[in-house]
């Protein structure tokens, strides 16, 4: 662990990795999703450094930081969720940076629309489907 509520999947420093963060309390979820993406979104990507969150405080913190080229953000995240976070990196962080909204409830896809994210996924996560959000998010 880096921080509470953070850590760093090992992974080697290369010089086109790009930053993922992800997002959710459950721990769980967190592994889900870099299982089922990996190292590697696609052939011909760059490597990702994984970063898990399990806070909006080190959510904030990473984003803040700078580099990150993507989040993952469960929706279903208590206190403040991957809609209302993404939201506020959105509107007053840094507008650059894509977001991916893990939702359980399709009901909540208006929601994420309207939150800005750039994919709107269902809770399970699939991982064909996220692992090529991932991918076409990263080929932008």
């Amino acid at each position: 662990r880096t921080e509470e509520g953070m850590a760093e999947l090992d992974a080697p420093e290369a010089a086109d990795a790009v930053s993922i963060v992800v997002y959710s309390d459950d721990a769980d979820t967190r592994r889900e999703v870099l299982s089922s993406v990996g190292r590697r979104a696609g052939k011909g990507l760059p490597e990702i450094r994984w970063k898990e969150t399990a806070t909006p405080e080190a959510l904030l913190s990473e984003v803040r930081a700078g580099g990150c080229a993507l989040m993952i953000l469960d929706a279903e995240a208590p206190k403040l969720g991957g809609m209302g976070i993404g939201k506020m990196v959105h509107d007053e962080i840094d507008a650059d940076i894509p977001f991916v909204l893990l939702i359980a409830r399709p009901q909540d896809e208006w929601l994420g629309r309207w939150s800005g994210a750039e994919r709107i996924l269902p809770l399970p996560v699939n991982p064909r489907v996220l692992s090529g959000a991932v991918a076409e998010i990263l080929r932008g």
